[in-house]
């Protein structure tokens, strides 16, 4: 029997972050994904939405079909 499992290349948000410390963010995602960790990903708000900024994953946790991630917000595309 297989498990599902999904290949990341960016981190998608959906407005659903939570901010634990300083540049730190939380972020749960349905279903069981794998990202790189420790590498620059692009961050957005949708998949088809603008760069909202760049992080670096620091923690991948799978639990009841479901993944956590831990990342750090390295830089910040911003209008102002």
């Amino acid at each position: 029997m297989g498990m599902p499992l999904e290949l990341n290349t960016m981190i998608v948000t959906k407005g659903r972050e939570t901010r634990l410390e300083n540049n730190f963010f939380s972020l749960k995602k349905e279903g069981y994904r794998l990202y790189p960790i420790d590498i620059p990903l692009e961050v957005k708000k949708t998949i088809e939405g603008d760069l909202t900024g760049i992080g670096v994953i620091k923690k991948v946790e799978w639990s009841e079909n479901a993944t956590t991630l831990i990342y750090q917000l390295v830089s910040l595309n911003s209008t102002n």
